[in-house]
């Protein structure tokens, strides 16, 4: 399970947790009570190399459909393949379903990401 006190958070409600020079990505709770009942999940190849900001798959829900952004420079090592057969699991518990792992290239853009306490207070804001 993860803590939330040791991930980073987006603007885009994705959660981020660093491994060394790995991470791993998912979507917050916020994100995934606002979109409801998720029923599709696109999830980008492995070794697939992105730059910040570049969109690496899409969800989509009852509601909507929205990408998926990467918030620094790297590589996908591998995807949660389970999503794509189940995507429901993230409704049930965002935190532990992760979407991909991460081979970070610059890790000082980790820097520009929210800590805990930022995110509460930028979600408290969106609200």
């Amino acid at each position: 399970m993860r803590e939330m006190e040791k991930l980073l958070f987006t603007s885009e409600h994705e959660w981020v947790d660093v491994q060394g020079d790995e991470m791993y990505m998912g979507i917050t709770d916020f994100a995934s009570k606002a979109l409801g009942d998720i029923v599709f999940v696109e999830l980008p190849e492995v070794d697939e190399t992105y730059e910040k900001g570049d969109a690496f798959g899409v969800i989509e829900s009852v509601k909507a459909a929205a990408d998926m952004y990467i918030p620094v420079d790297g590589t996908v090592l591998e995807i949660n393949t389970e999503l794509e057969d189940d995507p429901g699991q993230i409704n049930q518990d965002p935190l532990a379903n992760w979407f991909v792992k991460i081979k970070i290239s610059d890790k000082s853009q980790l820097d520009e990401l929210m800590k805990p306490e930022d995110y509460q207070r930028f979600c408290e804001e969106e609200a």
